[in-house]
């Protein structure tokens, strides 16, 4: 059975990260609305875009945060409150740098593994880490010094076909879930080659 009710993007907000390897979460959230014609609207109460869809008959919450990436807790926090969705039942897109462009994984519960974004939804969450997390391959840039430089920068034209390819199936792979549960989803997206 799926139980998962609100499906996150991380982004940083703004025009100039649009395009940047650390919104690779943001692009799942926008794939979604756009296959399932959902409009996105701004949200201030909840410091987001904001929309829902019906997938398989199953309602789902969108949100992409419009706070900064360090922030996104604030925003997460406030629409799963609103709408008394536990921590369980939410589940979060990002960028990945432990697993190569073209590889998306499901995965629940966890660290933050360094991700800022992740670091403070966990904070705002009260410490729960036990929401899914759907990690989007983005690569890593070899050295720890490069990271910031490496998730603010734009991937070259094959890496980020490869990620859009991720995104792609991943958002296809919403569909197995909201039919047939996390584990089937799990198997499809896994076993996904770009």
């Amino acid at each position: 059975m799926n139980n998962i009710q609100m499906l996150v993007g991380l982004a940083n907000p703004g025009p100039e990260y649009q395009n940047t390897r650390h919104n690779a979460g943001e692009w799942f959230i926008l794939e979604l609305a756009k296959r399932y014609n959902c409009q996105l609207k701004p949200d201030a109460k909840h410091h987001g875009l904001t929309g829902k869809v019906l997938i398989n008959n199953q309602e789902f919450k969108l949100l992409i945060p419009t706070t900064y990436m360090n922030l996104s807790g604030k925003s997460v926090s406030s629409l799963a409150n609103f709408y008394k969705i536990p921590v369980e039942n939410i589940l979060v897109a990002h960028d990945e740098m432990d697993l190569e462009p073209g590889v998306a994984k499901l995965k629940k519960g966890g660290g933050h593994g360094g991700h800022n974004g992740l670091k403070d939804i966990i904070a705002k969450m009260a410490n729960n880490k036990e929401f899914m997390r759907l990690r989007i391959g983005i690569g890593h840039p070899g050295h720890k010094d490069k990271v910031t430089g490496w998730v603010l920068g734009k991937a070259p034209k094959e890496d980020q076909e490869k990620i859009d390819a991720a995104v792609d199936e991943a958002v296809r792979c919403m569909e197995i879930l909201a039919k047939d549960g996390v584990l089937k989803a799990q198997n499809r997206l896994h076993s996904f080659k770009p």
